[in-house]
């Protein structure tokens, strides 16, 4: 029955001015929940407004914690207890928010739902209970629970119930919108936090390639949207070689970002005195021990390539294989890893994998993970032998376009959808 004909429904004048003043008290809420913003003080004004437009002692505004599966004190009327709190599987409250529905209980000491916790520790005596439940408008989500206690003039009756159902609308809404306003700011942290670590992986990569003379070099890199760990870079070593590196730390999100740029820092700052990629990752390893905690690992994989010898030496520290294409014979050699992840043991050896040499025409091709392992719609990987082919097929092009042609194949590979790791590649080529 509607708030109007139950306001009307033969009662005496001065219950229907009581009633009546009720219902203003519910006017002023909706007043201060379009002018305030505080949480703590709305619900504050909707505790005390309901209680005395419902005439009662006491009234509480619990929260629900989903983590905890419990109901806490936001805001309570006459009440020195600093907080409450209750599972969801006791007392009339706990009741009322596990079932949704609305507890009018008389007499609650006769209630098999009562709980005198509260009563025993406060020497509170509670004589009757109005309770409703707090819901999301949006998506229906338990959010609390409205709860009046004792009636100062009989028992809480139909009306009662109406309003205080009107009331707990208006806690729901606050309590939403609070739920929304910290999402959104949660969500511009998250977003400012991937911005930067945006900013700091494109630092990783080499913005302008060392000169080697005889080789060209090119880099291709697609971030993911949640930000990765990728680091790829070309040095100079301090005995006339070039190193190729190409790494990967699990995981996405600031933290990887930031330790990829601890393991820069560290590399870049051991290649002033060593050049040999086994002792690079043998030092870089203990050098990185106490950052490497609580699971974290680096796959890494370190290339030396003479341009006067044209020779390569390489160490792989669990990284994917390092593709040596060789153009006479059109096939290609795979250096695969020599150690485990950095990270993944306490006293790592890395030794020095077997030397090649480059002839004209012939690639070195590095790359993360995430191009080999990338996945389409129907969970196909893309897969070695589709990279091997498109290379292949390019070898003759600038290797700028053989890495952005693998680069487009991949992309097009997950048919639309975001990769879910960043796809970074690194390639040289011996031209004379």
């Amino acid at each position: 029955m509607p708030f109007a004909a139950r306001a009307a429904d033969d009662v005496s004048p001065q219950e229907l001015r009581h009633r009546l003043a009720g219902l203003q008290r519910l006017l002023d809420v909706t007043r201060v929940l379009a002018a305030e913003i505080d949480l703590n003080m709305i619900l504050q004004e909707i505790a005390v407004e309901a209680c005395v437009a419902l005439d009662c002692e006491r009234a509480s505004v619990y929260q629900y914690d989903p983590k905890r599966e419990e109901l806490y004190t936001r805001v309570a009327t006459e009440l020195e207890i600093a907080e409450i709190r209750k599972d969801l599987y006791h007392g009339i409250s706990g009741h009322v928010a596990r079932t949704r529905t609305l507890a009018n209980v008389p007499d609650p000491p006769r209630d098999a739902r009562w709980d005198s916790t509260i009563d025993r520790a406060t020497g509170f005596h509670t004589r009757n209970i109005l309770a409703a439940p707090l819901t999301s408008p949006h998506d229906d989500r338990l959010l609390g629970v409205l709860q009046l206690l004792n009636k100062r003039e009989g028992l809480f009756d139909a009306f009662d119930e109406d309003l205080l159902l009107a009331f707990s609308q208006h806690a729901a809404v606050a309590l939403d919108r609070a739920r929304l306003v910290d999402e959104l700011r949660e969500n511009q942290a998250v977003e400012a936090s991937l911005n930067v670590a945006r900013k700091i992986q494109q630092s990783f990569m080499p913005s302008r390639m060392p000169e080697t003379p005889g080789y060209e070099l090119a880099t291709w890199w697609f971030p993911h949207q949640a930000v990765g760990g990728d680091y790829c870079d070309c040095m100079p070593l301090r005995d006339g070689r070039t190193s190729l590196v190409i790494a990967d730390v699990s995981g996405h999100g600031l933290g990887p970002s930031l330790l990829m740029a601890s393991v820069r820092a560290a590399l870049r700052a051991l290649m002033l005195e060593h050049s040999s990629p086994d002792v690079l990752l043998n030092l870089l390893a203990r050098a990185l021990a106490p950052d490497l905690q609580y699971g974290r690992f680096i796959t890494m994989a370190m290339v030396a390539l003479d341009p006067q010898t044209h020779a390569v030496q390489f160490a792989n520290a669990g990284h994917a294989p390092v593709l040596h294409f060789c153009r006479e014979s059109g096939t290609f050699l795979s250096l695969d890893a020599t150690g485990v992840p950095l990270g993944v043991d306490d006293q790592p050896d890395y030794p020095q994998g077997p030397p090649i040499e480059m002839h004209v025409g012939d690639l070195l091709f590095l790359c993360t993970d995430g191009i080999v392992e990338a996945t389409d719609s129907a969970h196909e990987q893309f897969g070695c032998e589709r990279l091997q082919r498109i290379i292949r097929d390019c070898c003759d092009e600038p290797v700028g376009d053989i890495v952005r042609a693998v680069g487009r194949q991949v992309e097009a590979h997950y048919a639309g959808d975001s990769p879910p790791d960043d796809l970074t590649i690194l390639a040289a080529r011996r031209n004379a």
